[in-house]
C-alpha cells in the first residue's frame, strides 16, 4: 500500500498548542502535487482520530498505544502554572509543586498530564476544558497547570504564568499506525527528521551502473599496434650506439 496510490492527499492531525506551520511549508515546498490536509484535534481524540482512520499523522501527545501506533519523539514542554497578574505567586521566577499546595488548582477533563489529580486544593467541579479553565482563572477563583504551549494558546492581557520546576511534563511526538506506513508518511517523517530533498527515506534506491572509462591514450596505443615516431634529428636506440663507436678516432702508432 502506497499514500500516492491510495490517496491524493495526506492528512495531518495536530492537538492544541502544537503549531504545524514549519513542515507544512516544508512539504508544500517538495511535494506541490500532494495536499497537506490539517486535522485539528482535542489531545484526548487524537489517537481515535488516528485508529478510525481519520488521518495519515498527528502530532499528539505521550502517552500513546506503542502496540499499534510508531512514534517520533519531538520535544517535551515546560511545565507552567497560570495566574491572574496581581497573584502573588508572579513574585517568583519560578515555583515548585509545594508552593501551589494551598492554592485551588483546576483539573479539566482534557487534561494532557498523566497524573490522578494536580497540586494544589481541588475546584468543587471538573472544568470540561482546558480553555474553560483558563475563563476560571481570570475570574480569580482559582489556577491551572499545563504545558506552556497552552499557555501561550488561551492567552489574556490579564493573565502570566510562572514555570513549574517538579511537575510533571508534556511529550509531544509525531504519530501514526504502525500499519498503515505509506510512502507519504515516510515523506513526512524524513521532513519532520531534516533530511535533504535527495535523501532515501530508507526507501530500496536503484545501484547506480558503473561507467566504461577511456583507456590512456599509451595504452591505446600499444593495444592498436602502432609505435610512436621517432622524433626528427635524433638517431634511434640502435643506431646512435653505432655512430657513436665508428665515429670514434683510431690511436697513431
Amino acid at each position: 500500500m502506497t499514500g500516492s496510490e491510495s490517496s491524493p492527499s495526506f492528512r495531518l492531525a495536530y492537538v492544541p498548542g502544537v503549531t504545524p506551520a514549519k513542515w507544512v511549508r516544508i512539504w508544500n515546498e517538495r511535494l506541490p502535487d500532494v495536499p497537506l490536509d490539517l486535522v485539528a484535534v482535542p489531545a484526548a481524540e487524537a489517537s481515535d482520530v488516528l485508529r478510525e482512520g481519520g488521518a495519515d499523522a498527528g502530532f499528539v501527545r505521550l502517552p500513546v498505544d506503542r502496540t499499534f501506533f510508531s512514534a517520533i519523539p519531538l520535544y517535551t514542554e515546560t511545565t507552567v502554572v497560570m495566574v491572574p497578574k496581581d497573584h502573588l505567586v508572579t513574585a517568583a521566577e519560578e515555583v515548585s509543586v509545594e508552593d501551589l499546595a494551598d492554592e485551588v488548582v483546576f483539573h479539566p477533563l482534557d487534561d494532557v498530564f498523566d497524573w490522578e489529580r494536580p497540586p494544589g486544593q481541588p475546584s468543587f467541579e471538573r472544568p470540561a476544558t482546558t480553555e474553560d479553565a483558563v475563563e476560571l482563572v481570570a475570574a480569580g477563583v482559582g489556577l491551572l497547570v499545563v504545558p506552556q504551549s497552552l499557555a501561550r494558546l488561551y492567552h489574556r492581557r490579564d493573565l502570566t504564568y510562572r514555570p513549574v520546576v517538579d511537575a510533571p511534563q508534556s511529550s509531544v511526538v509525531l504519530s501514526w499506525p504502525e500499519e498503515a506506513t505509506t510512502e507519504l508518511v515516510e515523506d513526512f517523517i524524513g521532513i519532520v527528521r531534516g533530511r535533504t530533498v535527495n535523501s532515501t527515506r530508507g526507501r530500496t534506491q536503484p545501484a547506480a551502473q558503473p561507467q566504461p572509462q577511456s583507456q590512456p591514450k599509451a595504452k591505446r596505443a600499444e593495444a592498436s599496434g602502432t609505435r610512436r615516431k621517432p622524433a626528427a634529428g635524433k638517431p634511434t636506440r640502435g643506431g646512435g650506439a653505432k655512430g657513436a663507436k665508428r665515429g670514434k678516432p683510431r690511436r697513431r702508432s
